[in-house]
């Protein structure tokens, strides 16, 4: 078991890299031409479906990595730098393409069921999430960590579904500016810990630069 400040702090972490307020307005969008009882439904199971993703990445991430002679240091980089673009991305209060690119918007707007793509895959549990998920899970094999990291998840989807739930009345009370707010904020919390996911696996990497 680590620290419970770790744990702590991953939670944060994977709630800004979700960044449930910035998904609102893609989500008012793509779900412009549903009733409200459809609203509910996809809210529903695209919260349901972001928590079976980061689990699957959770138990599985790991052996894909070994799959593909993938060191767990080389990720971290990789990861870390992903993280990098899409805090840079919400620092500016914009999308980034390493979530939804622009043709998966259009491709979006014509899907009848948008639940699970593309909003709860890749704009809420996209590669940065997953990367998260992937490497802190490695740092503990024991079954009391994956346990502990398996309850936060459920925690977030917890946290997670209210934001999808009630996107309209939440959109009308923070408006745009509020919710470029909260997102600049959390980049910010992003693009320190993305840095923070380069710093650690560059030390294993290059175990000599320390």
């Amino acid at each position: 078991m680590l620290d419970p400040q770790d744990y702590l702090k991953f939670l944060f972490a994977l709630f800004a890299i979700l960044n449930p307020p910035g998904a609102i307005p893609v989500l008012m969008s793509i779900t412009a031409e549903q009733g409200q009882a459809d609203r509910v439904a996809t809210a529903r199971t695209a919260t349901v479906s972001v928590f079976i993703i980061l689990l699957t990445a959770l138990f599985f991430g790991e052996a894909l990595l070994h799959f593909f002679g993938i060191s767990i240091h080389s990720f971290r980089v990789g990861g870390g730098i992903l993280i990098l673009m899409m805090a840079l991305s919400m620092m500016h209060a914009r999308s980034t393409d390493t979530k939804q690119t622009q043709e998966e918007s259009l491709e979006a707007a014509n899907r009848q069921s948008v639940a699970v793509v593309p909003l709860a895959m890749p704009i809420l549990a996209g590669p940065g999430a997953i990367s998260a998920v992937i490497l802190f899970g490695h740092r503990s094999s024991s079954w009391e960590h994956l346990v502990t990291v398996t309850v936060l998840m459920g925690i977030l989807s917890l946290i997670l579904y209210p934001f999808l739930r009630f996107s309209a009345p939440i959109s009308r009370r923070l408006g745009q500016t509020g919710i470029n707010i909260m997102t600049r904020v959390m980049g910010l919390i992003l693009a320190a810990i993305a840095v923070e996911f380069i710093a650690n696996g560059l030390k294993g990497l290059f175990p000599s630069l320390l």
